[in-house]
């Protein structure tokens, strides 16, 4: 007999031997001799009052054997020889659609205009430390996308989650650790993600797919409705019979390139802001009303947070506890911040994205004479004014927390993880009034939320601009574009997904999309 319960266990129950079967027992009113064994489907912590709980989903196995654990299987075929899907771009949407046409008996062509995950770490480096940005190969552009040296979070809000298990169980697959079938927020961490992707890779390559790295898409040959050829920015070109467009929110050569022939685009809502980091400590204390260092059972805690301001949302994003800043930019002239954590989280700072919606129907007046691509302008035009206020290199803006809500330029700052370095600059003036105002506001709002977040030992550091595509390329109920009869526009750059897991899942669907008919 297997039976499925909900356990709640303290912290000082977590530290004792076989505390999930002796519980699981006195649950289910039976001898601790009657368990086989246990099978932990879910953990999460409740840290919202001072006694600290972890919740369990479990499966007991009842006098009867428990099963290893299972071996993943994906039914990849040979298509060398196969009818082949050319995909453009091979971050989370890339990769999966590639994968997903493997297993359907197609062979995916993909073309990335970066490199793979070892040659990229050297442009990494090379914006760290010398502020040069390789336009091609950077923290987005290259094997795994923005994802892969950004962190690794898989959090998503789909309800699909049939999906999303199979979406874990292919990182498993391919050398995830299982804990990311268990954790409520399951996280792979940016230290081991690149082995991740590199085995995505060799299966694509084992199975008879086909990877171009350094290979960036430059024109669409269209005739009769349909992408007949694509052109490289080597000169070649490429017949093509169905195109899944899978490039990424930042690959705004694509949208100026479909805009410039007359292919339907949209202005998409989206949001903007800062990247706030705090010493972890202040956050652990916050969340887990600790005055000391956090217990070691604990990870580094994270926090999410979201106010209203004048009929707009400012809240957290891609929250990064024991984490790094990054510089983003994805063209020399620009500053740009993301985060990402290692997967011990054992940094000594925490940072967020904190950011304000921004309604490209309502709040781009100043912009409209842009149509479609307002929203994209208004998003360089910040990354501009950051690059110019750090003083014209990858030394990003920055102002102490306080110091931002007062108005007031600060003295000094504090220390941070962001390695090009930080300049004072009045972020509180040099913002938008959409988004600045609003942050002033909100950040005294998270202030009340969590004692403790509003401090002066926390720095804000400019500019959190590429939470998501601002722009959306349209498609229809058969997910290919309205105008172009063999083009599918996927994942977050056509405005489909928001993270590695949704991405992924879009991947898919549009794969088995593009095959119907071939």
């Amino acid at each position: 007999m297997i039976k499925d319960i909900q356990l709640r266990v303290t912290l000082h129950e977590e530290k004792q031997t076989d505390i999930l079967t002796r519980k699981s027992a006195d649950f289910l009113g039976i001898p601790t001799d009657n368990i086989s064994g246990i099978k932990v489907l879910r953990k999460s912590i409740d840290a919202r009052k001072k006694l600290i709980v972890f919740n369990y989903k479990v499966s007991v196995y009842i006098n009867e054997p428990m099963p290893e654990t299972s071996a993943y299987h994906f039914d990849y075929k040979d298509v060398s020889n196969a009818k082949p899907i050319h995909i453009i771009g091979f971050g989370p949407a890339g990769m999966y659609a590639a994968l997903r046409c493997i297993e359907l008996g197609f062979k995916p062509i993909v073309l990335e205009r970066g490199k793979n995950v070892q040659d990229r770490r050297r442009d990494l480096k090379a914006i760290n430390q010398d502020h040069f940005v390789n336009e091609d190969s950077n923290y987005c552009f290259g094997e795994g996308g923005a994802g892969t040296y950004s962190d690794g979070k898989l959090y998503t809000r789909s309800l699909k989650r049939g999906d999303v298990r199979r979406v874990f169980e292919n990182l498993v697959y391919h050398g995830a650790t299982d804990q990311i079938l268990v954790d409520a927020h399951p996280h792979i961490g940016t230290n081991k993600l690149p082995k991740v992707v590199q085995n995505v890779r060799e299966t694509i390559l084992n199975n008879g797919g086909e990877i171009h790295f350094d290979t960036r898409v430059t024109d669409f040959i269209i005739k009769d409705q349909e992408i007949k050829m694509l052109a490289l920015q080597n000169g070649q070109t490429l017949d093509v019979e169905r195109v899944i467009l899978a490039t990424g929110h930042s690959a705004r050569d694509i949208y100026y390139l479909l805009h410039d022939k007359k292919i339907a685009l949209e202005a998409k809502s989206f949001a903007m802001g800062v990247r706030v980091e705090h010493p972890q400590h202040i956050i652990d204390s916050i969340q887990y009303s600790c005055s000391t260092e956090r217990d070691p059972l604990l990870p580094a805690a994270a926090y999410s947070l979201v106010e209203q301001v004048n009929e707009r949302g400012v809240y957290s994003f891609c929250m990064c506890p024991g984490g790094f800043i990054v510089p983003a930019a994805t063209a020399n002239g620009e500053v740009v911040v993301n985060g990402m954590s290692p997967s011990k989280r054992n940094n000594q700072f925490a940072n967020s994205g904190i950011v304000v919606e921004i309604n490209a129907d309502k709040d781009l007046y100043k912009y409209e004479h842009f149509g479609v691509l307002k929203a994209l302008k208004y998003q360089e035009d910040l990354e501009r004014l950051a690059f110019t206020a750090g003083g014209r290199s990858q030394v990003a803006p920055a102002q102490r927390l306080t110091d931002f809500v007062e108005g007031k330029l600060s003295a000094d700052l504090n220390p941070t993880s962001y390695q090009p370095g930080l300049k004072s600059a009045p972020l509180h003036s040099l913002l938008p009034k959409l988004i600045g105002g609003r942050l002033r506001t909100g950040f005294k709002a998270f202030g009340e939320k969590m004692k403790g977040f509003y401090t002066e030992e926390a720095n804000i550091i400019g500019v959190e601009s590429r939470t998501s595509s601002p722009v959306n390329i349209p498609r229809n109920e058969r997910l290919v574009h309205p105008q172009i009869s063999n083009l599918f526009p996927c994942g977050e750059g056509g405005g489909y997904a928001g993270g590695i897991v949704s991405a992924a899942m879009d991947g898919e669907r549009c794969a088995e999309a593009a095959i119907i008919g071939l």
